[in-house]
């Protein structure tokens, strides 16, 4: 990839720990410098990249806000973006009508606003220059309806679908969108969305989420439109497709379920 600066520079949101830290980690290891955000500190993960022998920069910002965004890519300084790892995204668990409203307006806008802008923001610029590489982690909880995980899983269906029609539109720009759809992966994902007592939190093949990373970066590397990392989750999503919407429904219904885990007491991690 060209670039006016003397290594690229990769932007990766989500990155302070799971599949974010380890899509920052390829990309160190693969020559880029780094701009890296989370709502959360990222002081640890700064560390752990430089020793990669990347720059580094770090942003602790809450994207599910314009503010946190534009204070992100602000850090870019006058670089080019040659390369935006879209990963921030969070989950919430539990039934929609006993959620606090504030909580399920905090998933959207992080999952789909923030980065949406982000995207905006990125590929415009990415478009001029008619170069640029895009991955974002969608989910293939997108093509489940996530009873007592509703609200997240409708997120990740748009997400898979809106990377498929960006993608389209910036056919023939230079300008690559993948989308990474993981499955369960180890991360803190259940413990952040309160799922912990769920028989999903609880499954013990949860994939690595430096794996999973690796999968999406070199997806994104050779421009490919999608990647469903772990023939599992390929299984999963191509039965989706064809199984009814209620019997999807009441297959997650068991999953998520609070209290569903046969035992409760064990820590589990999580999804992304």
């Amino acid at each position: 990839m060209e670039s006016s600066d003397p290594r690229p520079l990769a932007l990766v949101t989500g990155a302070s720990s799971g599949i974010g830290l380890h899509l920052a980690k390829q990309a160190a290891q693969n020559g880029f410098d780094l701009v890296i955000g989370a709502d959360e500190p990222l002081e640890q993960a700064a560390g752990e990249l430089r020793m990669l022998g990347a720059e580094v920069t770090s942003v602790q910002a809450d994207f599910a806000m314009r503010e946190g965004v534009d204070k992100l890519l602000l850090a870019a300084g006058e670089r080019n973006i040659d390369a935006l790892f879209a990963n921030a995204g969070h989950g919430l668990g539990g039934a929609f009508l006993d959620q606090d409203f504030a909580a399920v307006q905090h998933v959207i806008h992080t999952n789909i606003t923030g980065t949406i802008y982000l995207l905006q923001r990125v590929a415009h610029h990415m478009k001029e220059r008619g170069q640029g590489r895009i991955l974002i982690t969608g989910s293939i909880a997108g093509f489940q309806p996530g009873s007592f995980q509703a609200v997240y899983n409708a997120t990740k269906a748009f997400i898979d679908s809106f990377s498929f029609a960006l993608r389209n539109e910036l056919k023939d720009t230079g300008v690559t969108v993948s989308c990474l759809m993981p499955g369960v992966t180890d991360t803190h994902f259940f413990a952040r969305a309160h799922m912990l007592d769920t028989k999903l939190a609880q499954q013990e093949d949860k994939a690595d989420p430096a794996e999973v990373a690796k999968v999406g970066f070199e997806a994104m590397m050779k421009g490919e439109a999608d990647v469903i990392a772990g023939w599992k989750n390929k299984m999963q999503a191509a039965l989706a497709h064809v199984t009814p919407s209620d019997t999807l429904a009441e297959q997650h219904r068991k999953l998520a379920q609070p209290g569903s885990a046969r035992e409760p007491e064990r820590a589990g991690h999580a999804e992304r």
